[in-house]
């Protein structure tokens, strides 16, 4: 073990020691509270350990991998491997793809030109594919969420359904119009608002994505994932 990883180590485990000691001092001072200081200690373990986890995932780069990165930038960018899950790498294609096929669907209404409308056909039909790659085949698997979490984690994979459900349907209308109605305006209004259901659901899948991760604290250095990839 490396200098900078043993400390990190010592610290963490200094970190955790000074942390539940008033606790069970308070425990042991009042037994009454006795389920309260048991559930507060289980609490205050776990973010202690946590603490330790991420102690030790920041020091996996000793300082001479360090030197080396800043003397060859290019050998900063991270692998595939590196990543605690694929899932943040894929999700974003359909949140982009999306919501910009609604706005040029809309916007189409108006112009109804034939390359615009193929344009958005394919766009959409790459971004149902990510949507359904991002939500079935990455999805990652989560484990010890608080019970808040798991509430975001509903939310988040509710959306998520309805931007399949919206795209899938969106794209059925896009090929239908452009390849049935031949770009009747009527077919491209009723494709735009199916796209702007399916754009609405995409960004909403995304919100509670990033509330996931930047407030619960869910896959930053894979924590609370049980797999990865």
């Amino acid at each position: 073990m490396t200098p900078s990883k043993l400390l990190s180590c010592l610290l963490g485990f200094f970190l955790l020691t000074i942390t539940l000691y008033p606790i069970e001092m308070l425990a042991h001072g009042k037994e009454k509270h006795g389920k309260k200081a048991e559930s507060a200690k289980v609490d205050t373990l776990e973010k202690a350990l946590a603490t330790v986890q991420d102690t030790l995932a920041s020091a996996e780069v000793t300082p001479a991998e360090h030197a080396d990165h800043m003397a060859n930038p290019a050998k900063v960018h991270a692998s595939l491997s590196d990543f605690p899950h694929i899932h943040p790498l894929i999700v974003h294609f359909p949140i982009m793809l999306l919501m910009i096929a609604a706005a040029m669907q809309f916007v189409n209404i108006l112009f109804q030109k034939k390359e615009l409308n193929w344009a958005v056909t394919i766009m959409v039909l790459l971004g149902f594919i990510t949507a359904y790659a991002s939500t079935y085949w990455s999805h990652p698997h989560t484990s010890g969420l608080s019970a808040h979490a798991e509430l975001v984690l509903g939310q988040h994979d509710k959306y998520a359904e309805y931007t399949i459900y919206l795209s899938g349907l969106g794209l059925l209308a896009q090929i239908l119009s452009v390849l049935v109605f031949k770009g009747k305006r009527w077919s491209i209004a009723v494709a735009a608002v199916i796209l702007i259901g399916a754009g609405y659901a995409v960004s909403m899948a995304g919100h509670y994505g990033a509330q996931l991760v930047h407030i619960e604290g869910v896959g930053p250095q894979g924590k609370y994932l049980e797999q990865h990839h």
